[in-house]
């Protein structure tokens, strides 16, 4: 059976050519899943709607359905645009985003502990994160080895 692998991409990534080329190498081995990220393009929509910015240790807090549904729509947006990066390059993999509806209720999940949700049913878990967070990564899932941190 073919091993799988979850790729948790930061929104800064984004059509980073090396970041791709990543992906392209762990998803000949592996069925692979992106998982898409977007925290600085949603504090940003956020921000232009007045809309307060709060974090929780387990995330970016949302107090609105309004508030839930621009992240989303921002989260969306992200995994359409990769998506698309992904078939141009021929690149087999799946994309989703850190939201769960569950009975109806949009649920956000920081992409890191979305992470650790899918822990135990892959074989392979990466992080792709900017290379000045790197290190605060692997201090952050020291304790889950089959983590992989990877910075750009």
């Amino acid at each position: 059976m073919r091993e799988s692998a979850l790729i948790k991409v930061s929104g800064d990534l984004l059509g980073n050519k090396e970041a791709i080329e990543k992906i392209r190498e762990i998803s000949q081995k592996c069925f692979t899943v992106v998982l898409v990220g977007g925290g600085a393009q949603i504090n940003e929509a956020f921000e232009k709607r007045g809309f307060p910015v709060r974090f929780d240790k387990m995330g970016r807090e949302i107090g609105s359905l309004e508030g839930k549904q621009v992240a989303r729509d921002v989260l969306e947006i992200n995994q359409a645009d990769i998506q698309d990066l992904l078939d141009q390059e021929k690149i087999a993999a799946r994309v989703v985003i850190p939201v769960l509806d569950i009975a109806s209720v949009l649920c956000h999940v920081n992409g890191d502990v979305f992470v650790i949700t899918a822990y135990l049913g892959f074989d392979r878990l990466y992080i792709f994160t900017l290379a000045e967070r790197e290190e605060e990564k692997r201090m952050k899932f020291q304790s889950y080895p089959k983590v992989e941190i990877v910075g750009f």
